[in-house]
Parts: structure tokens; C-alpha cells; sequence
């Protein structure tokens, strides 16, 4: 990056750079210098100003052209800019990088009970009330319905912590002393970066805090939301993960087309903020499809958080299922992929004439009937999807479709869904492999079968009457959890060498509050209004975590970011209910690391794991360094008065991880990890057992673990030797510690990349 000479370019070179922002197009930059030298923010302010100065003609054309100056956690801005003057500032003393502020987007009653966390008094206060209620969770998404019953403030909460320095904004339709409360603490929105993006806002959105897309108030009831109850399918005590916890709303992304679009300037002013504000834990549903990048406000923000003592949580993506698509892959937060829960909705169809039945998937409420229908009469080849309409203009009233998704090149749900209301179906039976069915909220009555019953189906004459039954909510009639086909994957693009996603979270049809200002889908002509909705995708999955973190932040509060980390992945589970294998949806295999990083969230094992790896600000810089940051660019960046990196660089699968991943072993390879007790026992023993990844030798030294209480951390060394030929292929294996009640789980995720055999190997 910068050295001392490029900051002093010849004058002739820069006056025919400086100036010339008004002959080529501008964008908003985001300028990143480092955490925050001052600490009255108004020197910084200055400080960004002078920097901006020396790119423009004047200090009062820099102040127009800035969008945001980052002065309380961190210190940065974000301007408006031209090319050249973003490289010019690159160049600069003092910058650690300049990049474009890019738009990112926006990626429960049953959930809870199914992780364990149950409401049930028989033996005492439930432990989702025993914990959370002085921890503060602050939510980056599309705001919140401030009226909505998971934010109302329950009996007995007592007042708001005294650290808290944050606020609720006044703005459109939000009104602090009216819609904020013990239980709703914070509410702000940023809109700098999105309207210099893209002008002024549309006059459907709030400028507040309100959510009008609904995105928003979904996640932050998942993760935090009060008691509430809930009628209907999926119906019951709906609740957040820490119903006690306090909740902080950060508006970053805004209606744009009927989505969330999220500038990455805006994002990393609620870091700046939300740091400053006294947030235990961040939670943030947003992303951008995969490569991810080091430099952005997800990575930079999250890493100041941390620094700090907060744990951030990202969603993984809903990029699935193919490989290296997961987001949000820094070292020191949480990538979250999504799977289903026990809870089904079994949907009966049932044909008049002999009373023959077939059982889908669907969220239907009242019963239909109607006559099967061809859909080769309205779509060329059966292929339905509005581009194949026919031109009879014929309407399909009184008729149930029967549409096959291989028909053609895969045909999508969603188009088939909003190509059969379009021509007034009464309902749609769409056909899908037979892993893939699951029950979703459409703008008709939809019911999903299987490829074996949908064939059957379409045995019966046309025009047979059908009635479809109103669905049921069933449980543990289904194998559960099983990984969401459209969760994003591993290995990281950053960096192969520590495994994301970290773990995987209910996401698929989650139910939660909802903004009535949003239809409950994303149809055109949705006009229905609803207080709570069902949800898929790793944004749902991402504030399950969150909610946990929030519960062992409680009950552990000395704990750092990374030791709550290692307490979620080492106690993760991989079998289903039934103690199988955990099943990815749409494939027949079993789960693997890429799918859902340490398994599946076991938040009450998640409170007493036993061991942990704390993950240090040096394993941090470490990788850091690899990564091509310079030792100077680091100082500015963590709060660490020394820092500098390794003369022998460190290999990033050495970072203490609780995890470990090997993506290119080519000879024997040692790997150390260092493990902490945190038990209740200061004398504790605990022994290995290991599985082996295939055409891997694996040995672990020492085998046996003794931690006293003068003895506290312990090293240990993984050697691994490959035995096979191969290239490209990644195996699979784990080492547990255990000390005959705690289970300390890490996966081992290994590449063999080599031509011969090995000479030699390790015994």
C-alpha cells in the first residue's frame, strides 16, 4: 500500500489529477483510516475534512462532497468522488485503502422450542427469561414496526442500562416518547450513501426508523423480540432467542423496487454509531454475493466490533447450493447458513371422483376446489412461466394448474406461482424433485408435491375435480434439521484456510412480526396486510445466532467475541432428529463442513461448553498480514498499542480456530490450536478421539489433556500426512475433546493436492 515517497508526488502530476471531478462520473468512496486517533469526534470530523480538501478546489466544495465522516469508533469518510481523486487519496499518508461504496442486500414460534429453548415452567424459570435482559442486541436491516407486539415492553422490565448512549430519532411517523420503551432502546437510519446513489427516496419509505419493507422487523423479533402470541398456521408463543434482551434498530437499507438495497456507506455509519451507542451484539442480514471482499463496511465495521468486545453475525447468503458462493467470511464474526426445523405443513389432495388423496406442502387456510387443469391451454409446452403465455388470452378461473418444474429448463416457483395468478387460477400444484418440497406463502393457494406423486397426478383426466384440503401444522413428522438448498457454501473465497460458514441455523419458514405496510410476498398486486409472516433464507437464520449470542453474553459477560464463537461451533450437533446424518435439501447426501461449517446451533450445550479457543487480536493481524496488509496500515487499524507481523509468516489454518481447515496439503503438515478451560472444574482431563478426513494420517499430541488451576490453556498439535493421490478433492474428518459430559467438537476439513505417494508417513 502507501510508502512514504508516493505520498509526495510531483505538483505538475497532481494539479492535472486534482481537479478534473467534474468532467468524469463520481461515486460514493468510503476512505479508511484506522480506529479513532481523536477522541473528540470533531477533530476527526476535521481531520476527514482536510484530506477531502486536498482533492478539491475548496474546503466548502470537500464538505458538499462528503457524505459521511466516521469519528467514534472507527475513523473514515465517504464522499463523493471521481476515480482520480479516489486514487490520489489512496496514495495518500494516512489511508489505509479507498473503495467504492457498493449496495448490499437483504439475504419464529416453533424455531425456539426445536433448539431446546423451550417455554415449559415445570422446572423452573425457562432459560431464554433467565438470561439477556441487560444485553443489548443492535440489528443493521430495514428498521422496525415500533407498534409491533414483539417490541411492546413486558412486566417487570426493569430501566435501561445506565451505558447505554444511544437514541431513538424522530422522523417520519416515529416519534421517540411514543414508540420507543424499555425493550425498544434505539432507533436511527441512515440514507446519506443510498440517496447519493440514488436520489431522493421514493414517497412510500419512511425517513425513520419505520420499516416499510418488513425485512427488518422480522429479524430483529427473531432475535430479540418479547413474548407474543400468534394465531393461524405455525401459531403460538412467538418470541425472540433473548426475549429480555433490549433492542437497538439501525436503518441501512431502503425500498428500492419493492427490495432492500443497503449502501456500504451507510452500513459502516451504524458501526460507527452502534459501537459508540454501547451494543452488545450486531446483528446484520445483508450481504453481497460471493467473491467477498476484505475491504468493505462488513469487514472493516465488524473488525472494529470486535476489537471492542462485540460479537457481530452475519448472514451466510442465499447464493446455495453451489461451492465458495458463502459471504460475509471474516476471521472475527459469524457467517450463518440456514436449515429447516421439525415443523411441517402437510396439505391433502383429494381427488372427488374414487376419493383417491395425494399429500403436498402449503400454507393454505381455507380449503379450494376446482377442476384439474392442462397447462399446455395457456402455456407453449407446458412450461409456465408468463414468457410462454399463449395468445388465447383464455382465463384459467375455476381451475387448479398442475405444473412441473422440469418441464423445459427448470422452471422456478416463484415464476409459475405469479404466472398462474395472472391468468386467475384458482389454485397451483406445482411438482418438484422430491427433496425439495416445502411449504411457502404465494399470492394463490400453492401446494408442492413430489415428482412421484405429480405424476400420478397427471394420470387423472383433465377437467377431474379436486379439492385441496386446508393445511395442518405437524411436527417431528419430518427429518429435521436439513440444510436449505439455497444456503450459501464454502470454502471461503478470501481464504480457504478457516472454514465458513461457521454454523447453520433455523431459516426456512420462520415466522415472525411483520411491517403491515409490506404484503406478506413479493408479487406484484399482493395488497394483503399482516402483523406476523413467514420467512426463508439465511436472514432468518442470522438473528437465530444472534439471539444466542445474546443469551451466553449474559450468562458469560467477560467472555470475548471469540470464546461465545467457540462456545456456539464446538457444541454444534450433526445428526437430525432422528440421529442420523443431518440431509441437504434437494440432494441425497449427507451434510458436509461446507454446508453447514461446525453443525447445527445447540444453544444449551452453547452456555457450558467446557473448552474454548479464544481467538486472539494477534491470530487477527496475523492473517491480516497475509493478506497484504502492511505492519504500519495494522498499527492504525487495531487498538493494540504494538503490533507487528511474524518474521516467519504465520499460515492462516494456525489461527486459533475452532475449526480446522488444510486446503492444500501436499506433505506432512502440523497445525496447533490452544484450548482454554471454562468449566466449572478448574481440574478437568480431557482425551481425544479423531476422524480421520479419507487418504489422511491424523495424529494429535498429547492425547490427554489435564487442566488445573494452575493451568489453564493447553496446546496441542495436529499432524496430518496425506496417503493417496488426489487434486482438487476436499475430505472431511473431526477431533473431539471430551472429558466424559462436555463434547468439544472441531471439523476437519483437508485437500490432499499431490502427484505420488508419500515416502513416509506419520505414525
Amino acid at each position: 500500500m502507501a510508502t512514504g515517497f508516493q505520498c509526495f508526488w510531483s505538483l505538475s502530476l497532481t494539479l492535472s489529477l486534482y481537479f478534473i471531478h467534474s468532467t468524469s462520473s463520481s461515486h460514493v468512496y468510503i476512505v479508511y483510516l484506522g480506529h479513532a486517533n481523536y477522541t473528540d469526534p470533531l477533530l476527526t470530523y476535521e481531520h476527514h475534512v482536510r484530506h477531502l480538501t486536498s482533492v478539491f478546489h475548496s474546503k466548502e466544495e470537500a464538505k458538499e462532497a462528503l457524505v459521511y465522516s466516521y469519528k467514534h469508533s472507527l475513523s473514515g469518510f465517504a464522499a463523493t468522488l471521481n476515480a482520480s481523486q479516489a486514487a490520489i487519496l489512496t496514495n495518500t499518508r494516512g489511508v489505509i485503502s479507498v473503495f467504492k461504496s457498493r449496495m448490499m442486500k437483504l439475504c419464529t414460534t416453533r424455531s425456539w422450542d426445536f433448539m431446546g429453548l423451550t417455554l415449559d415452567y415445570s422446572g423452573g424459570t425457562p432459560l431464554q427469561l433467565c438470561h439477556g435482559e441487560d444485553v443489548i442486541v443492535g440489528v443493521f436491516d430495514s428498521g422496525v414496526w415500533p407498534e409491533s407486539a414483539s417490541f411492546h415492553e413486558e412486566p417487570g422490565t426493569p430501566p435501561v442500562p445506565k451505558r447505554w448512549k444511544g437514541t431513538c430519532s424522530r422522523g417520519d411517523n416515529l416519534d421517540p416518547k411514543k414508540h420507543c420503551n424499555r425493550k425498544l432502546i434505539g432507533a436511527k437510519y441512515f440514507k446519506s450513501g443510498f440517496e447519493r446513489s440514488y436520489g431522493k427516496m421514493d414517497k412510500t419509505e419512511y425517513i425513520s426508523a419505520r420499516d416499510v419493507l418488513g425485512h427488518g422487523t422480522h429479524t430483529a423479533s427473531t432475535a430479540a423480540g418479547s413474548r407474543a402470541c400468534t394465531a393461524g398456521l405455525g401459531g403460538g408463543v412467538a418470541r425472540g432467542g433473548a426475549p429480555r434482551a433490549r433492542v437497538a434498530v439501525y436503518k441501512v437499507c431502503w425500498s428500492l423496487g419493492g427490495s432492500g438495497a443497503c449502501a456500504e456507506a451507510d452500513v459502516l455509519a451504524a458501526f460507527d454509531e452502534a459501537l459508540r451507542d454501547g451494543v452488545d451484539v450486531i446483528s446484520a442480514s445483508i450481504g453481497r454475493r460471493a467473491p467477498a471482499r476484505l475491504g468493505s463496511a462488513a469487514g472493516l465495521g465488524s473488525f472494529h466490533a470486535v476489537q471492542m468486545g462485540v460479537s457481530v453475525v452475519f448472514a451466510a447468503g442465499n447464493a446455495g447450493p453451489d461451492l465458495s458462493t458463502v459471504d460475509n467470511v471474516f476471521p472475527w464474526s459469524i457467517s450463518v447458513a440456514a436449515s429447516t426445523i421439525d415443523r411441517s405443513f402437510p396439505t391433502e389432495i383429494l381427488v372427488d371422483d374414487d376419493g383417491a388423496s395425494f399429500v403436498g406442502e402449503a400454507l393454505i387456510e381455507k380449503g379450494v376446489r376446482g377442476a384439474l387443469a392442462r397447462t399446455r391451454d395457456f402455456f407453449y409446452n407446458g412450461i409456465c412461466d408468463m414468457d410462454n403465455r399463449n395468445l388465447t388470452g383464455r382465463s384459467a378461473s375455476g381451475l387448479i394448474l398442475l405444473c412441473f418444474s422440469s418441464d423445459g429448463s427448470e422452471t422456478l416457483s416463484v415464476k409459475a406461482e405469479y404466472a398462474a395468478s395472472l391468468i386467475n387460477a384458482t389454485a397451483l400444484i406445482f411438482v418438484q424433485p422430491m427433496t425439495r418440497p416445502v411449504a411457502a406463502l404465494s399470492i394463490i393457494p400453492v401446494v408442492r408435491i413430489d415428482l412421484i406423486q405429480g405424476t400420478n397426478l397427471g394420470k387423472l383426466n383433465y377437467g377431474t375435480k379436486l379439492h385441496i384440503r386446508p393445511s395442518e401444522t405437524a411436527l417431528k413428522r419430518s427429518s429435521a434439521p436439513v440444510v436449505a438448498a439455497f444456503s450459501s457454501r464454502g470454502p471461503s473465497s478470501i481464504s480457504p484456510d478457516f472454514l465458513k460458514p461457521d454454523i447453520s441455523a433455523p431459516g426456512v419458514n420462520i415466522l415472525a412480526s411483520w411491517s403491515p405496510k409490506a404484503p406478506p410476498t413479493i408479487f406484484p398486486g399482493d395488497n394483503r396486510t399482516t402483523k406476523w409472516n413467514m420467512l426463508s433464507g439465511t436472514s432468518m437464520s442470522c438473528p437465530h445466532v444472534s439471539g444466542v449470542v445474546a443469551l451466553v453474553k449474559s450468562a458469560h459477560p467477560l467472555w470475548s467475541p471469540a470464546a461465545i464463537r467457540s462456545a456456539l461451533l464446538t457444541t454444534a450437533h450433526n445428526t437430525d432428529i432422528y440421529g442420523d446424518g443431518i440431509a441437504v435439501e434437494a440432494s441425497e447426501k449427507s451434510a458436509d463442513p461446507f454446508d453447514i461449517g461446525s453443525g447445527h446451533i445447540d444453544p444449551l450445550k452453547a452456555l457450558d461448553p467446557g473448552l474454548i479457543y479464544d481467538t486472539t487480536t494477534q491470530d487477527y493481524v496475523n492473517f491480516l498480514c497475509n493478506m497484504g496488509f502492511s505492519e504500519a496500515q495494522l498499527q492504525a487499524m487495531v487498538i493494540c498499542p504494538q503490533v507487528r507481523c511474524p518474521d516467519q509468516p504465520e499460515p492462516n489454518w494456525n489461527i486459533n480456530y475452532p475449526s480446522i481447515s488444510v486446503s492444500d496439503l501436499r506433505c506432512v503438515t502440523t497445525v496447533k490450536r490452544t484450548l482454554k478451560n471454562v468449566g466449572h472444574l478448574k481440574t478437568a482431563v480431557y482425551y481425544v478421539s479423531v476422524v480421520k478426513p479419507h487418504g489422511v494420517e491424523v495424529v494429535v499430541w498429547p492425547r490427554v489433556l489435564l487442566f488445573s488451576p494452575f493451568k489453564q490453556e493447553i496446546t496441542y498439535r495436529v499432524t496430518m500426512s496425506p496417503l493417496k493421490i488426489s487434486h482438487g478433492r476436499y475430505d472431511f474428518g473431526s477431533i473431539t475433546w471430551s472429558d466424559g459430559f462436555h463434547h468439544v467438537r472441531s471439523p476437519l476439513v483437508v485437500q490432499v493436492n499431490t502427484n505420488e505417494l508419500p515416502t513416509t508417513s506419520v505414525i
